[in-house]
C-alpha cells in the first residue's frame, strides 16, 4: 500500500463499523492509562494519552524538538504535508480574529488544566485503524506535530495526546467526516487497562443509562447541572458543572463540594479508622488496624456518592460513584481519597469526573444524538463483537 492510499475505495462507507484499542495502564500506581496508535507509513507505534477533555490530537515532533519530555519511543518524524493556516480545521483550534503570521502552515498551542501545554504546527498523515468489520484502513487525518511541550503537574512518560472531544479536530471527528464510524466515543476503565472504542456497534444501547450531553458546553462533555449525592441523600448541593475527562486520572470537586464531602467522610468515619497524616501519596488518607490490601477492604467504612442529572425523561439519571470508584489503597496500605480540590489548580467552578470514578463502567460520548451514557462493565476483555484489535 502506498502512502495516502486506504485498504478500500475512497468512495465506500464503514460508516456500521467501530475501531476499538486495547488501553494499559491504572490510575494507581501508574497514574494514567495510554492507548498504541500507528501513524505514518510504515506505520509506527505511538503511546499517547486519550483525552475526552480536548481536541487535538499532537505527536512528540523531531521538527526539530524544542523541548520534548521522555517518551516511549523516538520522535514522530513529520510529513511535508502541511496544514496551510486557512484550512477549516486550523480555524477551529483558533478564536474568530485569529491572524495567519504565515498562511503556508497552520501554528497551534494547547494547554492543559495542570499547567502542561504542547506548541506547534499542524500536518497531514496516515492513521492506520483495524475495524470491527474485519477491514484494516489507512487514512490520512490532521494531527499536531509538538516541537514544544511543557510538563504538567501529572506529566506522564508518553509519546503525545489522542484528542477524543467535540471538536472538528478530534480523531473521531475526522473518521466520522470520512465515512469510517459514527461520531461516537467510548472507554471502559479498569484497574488493569480497559479499551477505548470510536462507532457505535460494540455496545446494547437498550442498556446504557442515558442522560442528554449539555449544549453549554462547546469543548467538553458534560451532562448539564447535577445534584451531589452522599450515601443515597441529598446534600443540598446543586447546580454543579460537571465534565466528564478521560485524561485525568483523579476526580476533581470545587471548593464547596471538596470541604463538604472531606466533612461528611470524616463524620461517618468518626472513631472508626483514623487520619494517616504521615502519609503524603494523596492530601487525605486513613490507616485501620492493619494494612489494607485493596479498596474492597475499606468499602464498608466508606458510603457510595452520586451525581444526579436533571432529565426530560421518566427518571433522572444517576452517576455512581462507589467507594471502590473514588478511593485507592497506597503503597503504605492506607485508604487515601481521589477525589480533590479542582478550585486549587485553577478549574473554578467546574466539577470533573477523572478516570478513577469511571473504572468498571463503560462510558459513550453519543456526538450524533448529543448524549452521555454509562453502564457497569467488566472492563478487562473487550467486546466480542471486536474481531480485529489493534
Amino acid at each position: 500500500m502506498s502512502p495516502g492510499a486506504s485498504s478500500y475505495s475512497s468512495g465506500a462507507s464503514r460508516i456500521g463499523a467501530s475501531a476499538i484499542f486495547p488501553l494499559y495502564g491504572n490510575v494507581y500506581p501508574n497514574g494514567f492509562y495510554f492507548v498504541q496508535v500507528f501513524v505514518g507509513f510504515p506505520p509506527r507505534p505511538y503511546f499517547l494519552d486519550p483525552d475526552t477533555g480536548s481536541d487535538l490530537t499532537w505527536l512528540q515532533c523531531d521538527a526539530p524538538c524544542v523541548r520534548c519530555t521522555q517518551g516511549f519511543h523516538p520522535l514522530y518524524r513529520p510529513t511535508n504535508d502541511l496544514v496551510v493556516c486557512r484550512d477549516p480545521l486550523c480555524a477551529s483550534l483558533h478564536s474568530s480574529d485569529y491572524r495567519c503570521d504565515n498562511p503556508k502552515q497552520c501554528d497551534y498551542e494547547v494547554e492543559y488544566a495542570d499547567g502542561g501545554s504542547s506548541l506547534g504546527v499542524l500536518v497531514n498523515d496516515l492513521f492506520t485503524v483495524n475495524l470491527t468489520s474485519g477491514v484494516r484502513i489507512s487514512h490520512r487525518l490532521t494531527l499536531g506535530c509538538g516541537y514544544d511541550q511543557l510538563p504538567g503537574i501529572s506529566d506522564h512518560p508518553l509519546d503525545g495526546v489522542l484528542g477524543l472531544g467535540k471538536g472538528k479536530s478530534s480523531i473521531v471527528s475526522q473518521l466520522h467526516n470520512q465515512g469510517v464510524v459514527k461520531n461516537v466515543v467510548g472507554h471502559c476503565l479498569s484497574g488493569q487497562g480497559g479499551y477505548l472504542f470510536l462507532g457505535e456497534d460494540v455496545y446494547d444501547s437498550l442498556r446504557i443509562t442515558w442522560t442528554p450531553m449539555s449544549s453549554d458546553y462547546t469543548k467538553h462533555y458534560s451532562a448539564g447541572n447535577a445534584e451531589f449525592v452522599f450515601g443515597g441523600k441529598s446534600t443540598g448541593l446543586k447546580n454543579l458543572n460537571v465534565i466528564f475527562d478521560s485524561g485525568s486520572s483523579y476526580t476533581y470537586f470545587n471548593s464547596q463540594v471538596y470541604h463538604a464531602l472531606i466533612s461528611m467522610i470524616k463524620k461517618g468515619l468518626s472513631w472508626k479508622l483514623r487520619e494517616a497524616t504521615d502519609d503524603r501519596t494523596l492530601p487525605f488518607c486513613w490507616k485501620g488496624k492493619k494494612p489494607f490490601k485493596s479498596t474492597r477492604d475499606v468499602n464498608k467504612y466508606f458510603k457510595s456518592l452520586a451525581l444526579t442529572f436533571p432529565s426530560d425523561w421518566k427518571s433522572k439519571p444517576q452517576f455512581e460513584i462507589s467507594p471502590e470508584a473514588y478511593l485507592i489503597i497506597s503503597s503504605k496500605g492506607n485508604a487515601c481519597l481521589g477525589i480533590l480540590n479542582g478550585t486549587d489548580i485553577g478549574l473554578n467552578d467546574y466539577n470533573l469526573i477523572g478516570d478513577i470514578s469511571m473504572q468498571d463502567k463503560m462510558l459513550i460520548y453519543d456526538n450524533e444524538k448529543q448524549a452521555i451514557g454509562w453502564t457497569a462493565a467488566n472492563c478487562d476483555q473487550p467486546p466480542r463483537s471486536n474481531r480485529a484489535i489493534l
